[in-house]
């Protein structure tokens, strides 16, 4: 999530932060929608190099350089033109240097205000810049976008190191620090949260050291702009064509049109797939070409390997020199101190127990696949490209559940708005307006305010729902301006799902896909319902093993039968769907989980690996080195890789969630308790929305996090719910 600026410097200038289930992302690429003119142009006149305009020109006509007009500040996406970011970048930088300037230079001893109050108002310019183009730039890109990017990564690195690195600077922070047991409960957490800030960032150290860590960090940003650049563009390179439509066998009628008109979009002749951003493809679950099958995914397991694979070795070596010099024996270590889990030992405890149980059901599941497998007539040994198309099988014949004959029933318009926002309705009492006059980046992008049970305006929320060319993989929830009691600013946030758009008719969503849209709009309630006073704690600027847990628990709603029963009705007839097979639906949602909890698993586990290593570690294959990390672990079973191997891995080394993708299981542990405690004391009620909402969702981090799950259920979280629901218990 990227939060104030401040915020944002904290993630080391990574400004993707992905936040979806693990077992739950949609992502993309299927379909590349064309695309009108808006804020970042992905049309080929994009691509040209702009003629510079004048500096007088530019702050004439430089949008970005005052603040927007529209409702809390919305971006005004259809006066953005792509020349304005870079000059408005260089004034964002200027302006907020003379403002720290005058914090450094006031004469007056350092206190609250004119120290740490002067800190979080600092930058306005800067944010409103980078919320607005790193944000479209995920949804937006093109090779001009990505350029930018790449020249942006040192300069803003730099521009947080002279922040963060001043001598003077500090010494006033930590004056404050010191007399904070003076100061009420919200301030004092923001002063302790900027005194940590500045010390993680090395503020201690001599210049010596303050030297060598601007050397690592612009280092390391621009690797993680390369590495993320090569992913975005393994989407686009490394496709599968199929000249022969016989070899599509399995896919319906729509599904094989798709992959013609993708075909045809890119100039190719024939059917073209390309990759979601995950290990497993959705697509092998139904295609009946063996040959196909493992095509496409050793092309998915493979990609970017050439270019990333240097990358991954590099990026860590340049955490471990970071984190020693910060005195830490890991990158791992450094990341987690601030973290809920504190320690690599409280992180590897829960994934280490977690895996035996895992791959013991994992193992459980192949066994129906092989003999899946055999029935089939076949006899060849189960492999990894093989699992979804006999899991399918296996999932049919024991509930006779295809899901062709469900996704009629999860058609878009209806789950969006007869099931979330009816759901957010029951729980929370907000209602949702469409705001049709608000720019939006995209012709696809829906644009909505939200109002309070007593009509008063929350905020503004985006939906940008398909995937495209162009667009970052997976899921995701961010905002363009966060809820600020200080700056008097109410919330302004967006989702980013990745459903395939059809190439005609009407969108039918799959279940992971309607959990999807339930999981991120959780995030987007979170950064709505913040009622705190600063932006550096407000929102989802929680830590990352807390951030994902109200997405999480939002999840269930889904399938909550009265949530159901006003959703899922069939998209022609208008009927609910059968009771029968509902009840398929639902006995069905824990089939595979040892699969999805093994795959998420070693994720995990390689992510925990790759940030463990010390600064004389010796790697020089990386293949070898995730295998010896999954053996090591027991999680090492053949048929199910890692829901990422590590050169596609983004939230690891791209994505702010480097040593921090164990956050998903760990939320999970307070999402699953959380959902337990309501489902046993009223379910969808405005009771317990209200007290979710009061006591979670609008403290942000500006409160101790641990205390304000405690308010919410009157006790600490533990692992019981989690266990019964990935189904890894009788």
């Amino acid at each position: 999530m990227r939060k104030s600026i401040l915020t944002t410097a904290i993630l080391a200038g990574l400004y993707l932060t992905g936040c979806s289930q693990p077992n739950q992302e949609t992502t993309n690429n299927q379909e590349a929608s064309t695309q009108e003119a808006s804020a970042l142009e992905t049309s080929s006149e994009a691509e040209k190099p702009a003629a510079q305009p004048s500096e007088g020109q530019v702050h004439a006509s430089n949008v970005l350089l005052k603040q927007s007009a529209l409702q809390y500040q919305a971006p005004e996406f259809d006066k953005i033109s792509f020349d304005d970011y870079a000059p408005a970048f260089t004034q964002g930088i200027i302006e907020h240097d003379k403002e720290i300037q005058a914090i450094i230079d006031n004469q007056a001893a350092a206190d609250f205000d004119n120290t740490i109050v002067a800190m979080e108002k600092s930058g306005s310019l800067l944010t409103r810049v980078a919320k607005t183009f790193f944000n479209l730039a995920s949804v937006n890109s093109n090779s001009q976008v990505q350029t930018l990017e790449a020249e942006l990564a040192p300069k803003l690195s730099a521009h947080w190191d002279n922040i963060f690195l001043n001598p003077e600077l500090f010494a006033r922070v930590e004056s404050v620090y010191k007399s904070r047991d003076s100061l009420n409960a919200e301030d004092k957490r923001l002063v302790e949260f900027y005194y940590l800030a500045f010390e993680r960032a090395g503020a201690k150290l001599s210049d010596t050291d303050k030297e060598k860590m601007r050397d690592l960090n612009g280092q390391l940003a621009s690797l993680t702009t390369e590495f993320s650049k090569n992913v975005l563009d393994s989407f686009k390179n490394e496709v599968i064509i199929v000249k022969d439509k016989a070899e599509l066998d399995g896919l319906s009628d729509t599904e094989i049109a798709t992959l013609a008109q993708a075909a045809k979009d890119a100039g190719q002749e024939g059917y073209l797939i390309t990759l979601v951003n995950t290990t497993r493809q959705p697509i092998l679950s139904s295609l009946n070409n063996r040959a196909l099958r493992e095509k496409v995914w050793k092309t998915s397991a493979e990609r970017a390997m050439a270019l990333n694979g240097p990358n991954i070795i590099k990026q860590s070596h340049l955490h471990a020199e970071k984190a020693a010099l910060l005195g830490y024996d890991s990158w791992a270590a450094y990341t987690v101190a601030d973290q809920m889990a504190k320690t690599p030992a409280a992180v590897y405890e829960i994934l280490d127990d977690l895996a035996p149980k895992a791959v013991a059901k994992a193992k459980q599941e192949a066994a129906d696949i092989q003999s899946q497998i055999k029935a089939s007539g076949k006899d060849f040994e189960l492999a990894p490209w093989d699992w979804a198309y006999y899991s399918e099988k296996v999932r049919k014949a024991k509930y006779d559940l295809d899901q062709s004959q469900v996704t009629p029933y999860f058609e878009f318009n209806r789950v969006l708005n007869d099931g979330l926002f009816f759901a957010m309705d029951k729980l929370y009492g907000i209602t949702v307006k469409p705001r049709k006059d608000l720019p939006v980046w995209n012709p696809d992008v829906l644009a909505y305010e939200i109002f309070n049970k007593d009509k008063s305006s929350i905020g503004i929320f985006y939906l940008d729902p398909y995937a495209r060319e162009g667009k970052n993989g997976g899921a995701w929830m961010d905002e363009f301006v966060t809820q600020s009691g200080l700056l008097g600013t109410k919330p302004v946030v967006y989702n980013a799902l990745n459903i395939p758009k059809p190439a005609s008719g009407p969108t039918l969503m799959t279940y992971d896909e309607v959990s999807t849209m339930f999981h991120e709009f959780g995030h987007a309630v979170h950064g709505l319902f913040s009622q705190v006073k600063y932006p550096s704690v407000a929102g989802t600027a929680t830590p990352r093993d807390f951030v994902e847990f109200p997405s999480q628990a939002n999840e269930d709603w889904s399938i909550d039968p009265q949530v159901l029963a006003n959703y899922a009705k069939h998209y022609q007839t208008g009927e609910p769907i059968p009771a029968e097979l509902l009840k398929k639906v639902l006995a069905a949602n824990k089939f595979g989980q040892g699969f999805d909890t093994t795959e998420y698993l070693a994720a995990a586990i390689l992510d925990m690996e790759w940030h463990s290593i010390g600064v004389d570690a010796k790697i020089d294959d990386v293949a070898k080195f995730e295998q010896q990390a999954l053996a090591k672990h027991g999680i090492d079973f053949a048929p199910i890789p890692p829901r990422y191997k590590s050169a596609y891995f983004s939230h690891a080394f791209a994505g702010g969630y480097s040593a921090g993708y164990y956050a998903y299981l760990w939320t999970e542990v307070f999402a699953a308790d959380a959902f337990d405690y309501m489902s046993h004391n009223g379910g969808l009620s405005l009771e317990n929305g209200n007290k979710f909402r009061d006591n979670v969702l609008s403290k942000g981090n500006s409160e101790d996090l641990m205390q304000d799950y405690i308010k919410f259920t009157g006790r600490k979280p533990t692992v019981d719910a989690l266990l019964k629901h990935r189904g890894l218990t009788e």
